[in-house]
């Protein structure tokens, strides 16, 4: 059995991810520590991911550990992950997906049609607001940045009537309670990756990618290729209003993908598409042609992807 030691951010919920593959390495017989960092994202909470070099901002801290041999792999929220990992790092896991969908969280509200018209709503992602403003465009959207127990204080103060949360983080901690209503995808379609966790490591380090196969959810990294897939052909920004989820039947891949415009001056486009999965070749090819179909839906409507013109 091996010594390895875990990078990872150091919030409440990114520990929580750490100590559970901790515990199931340790539990397989390996010795494991972990090794907590704080990250540029974590530390820039006065302006929108977008306008500061996007979700990447949360791993390049714990890439370079695993670059400097201080650590062998770093767990992250696979939705934090950019689409295109640097050269000489590769996913090594994908675990079991948690809930993958979006919670309405509010302190006076029910949920989102019980708010009144004006009530000031918090979100830190450009999708979010794009299907939010689709649903309720009579409400105010405004940032929330900071990690999930900043978020909830920050909707405890008065700040907000309402947050949107995913799920999966909410569950992992316990705190399943402050949940008023869950969003079906069909009415917020998830993140790509969401609720799933994603293990990095150094490509070359085949004994992290051995000890960790034990850890591999495959219904779950098919469906999440998929999903990043789509991302990744349209340009793999947190700065776009995109949604991707998909669910896997058998060998069928289902994959939803929808995206939106802030400003709510265009209507939401969104893509269905099914198609026979059965590696994680033909998951991404369906979520290129996916992205395909999602982009000339965009273009006819008269919207813009600038980043792709």
């Amino acid at each position: 059995m091996s010594v390895f030691t875990i990078a990872t951010r150091e919030s409440r919920l990114a520990m929580w991810q750490a100590e559970h593959v901790q515990s199931l390495l340790r539990g397989m017989g390996h010795e494991v520590q972990l090794l907590g960092m704080t990250t540029q994202g974590d530390q820039i909470l006065d302006r929108a991911l977008s306008q500061v070099g996007g979700k990447g901002l949360f791993v390049k801290e714990l890439e370079v550990a695993l670059e400097l041999g201080k650590a062998d792999l770093a767990v992250h929220s696979l939705k934090d992950v950019p689409m295109e990992l640097p050269d000489g790092f590769a996913l090594a896991c994908v675990m079991e997906r948690e809930d993958p969908r979006d919670a309405f969280v509010s302190n006076a509200h029910e949920s989102l049609d019980a708010l009144p018209k004006g009530a000031v709503v918090g979100t830190s992602s450009l999708r979010r607001v794009a299907l939010l403003r689709a649903l309720r465009p009579d409400l105010k959207i405004e940032a929330l940045r900071g990690n999930l127990d900043t978020r909830l204080r920050k909707l405890d103060e008065g700040q907000y009537d309402a947050i949107v949360l995913a799920a999966a983080g909410l569950k992992r901690l316990g705190l399943s309670q402050r949940i008023r209503t869950i969003f079906e995808p069909q009415h917020m379609l998830p993140a790509a990756g969401q609720g799933a966790l994603g293990i990095e490591a150094c490509s070359v380090r085949h004994d992290v990618v051995q000890a960790l196969s034990p850890l591999v959810h495959q219904t779950t990294w098919l469906a999440v290729t998929a999903e990043r897939a789509v991302s990744k052909a349209m340009g793999g920004s947190c700065s776009m209003p995109l949604a991707a989820y998909a669910t896997l039947t058998g060998s069928q891949l289902t994959l939803d993908a929808a995206w939106g415009d802030t400003d709510n001056l265009l209507p939401l486009v969104r893509v269905r598409r099914c198609g026979a999965v059965t590696d994680l070749a033909s998951a991404a090819a369906l979520g290129h042609s996916v992205a395909t179909s999602l982009r000339e839906a965009v273009y006819a409507q008269g919207g813009r992807l600038a980043h792709l013109e």
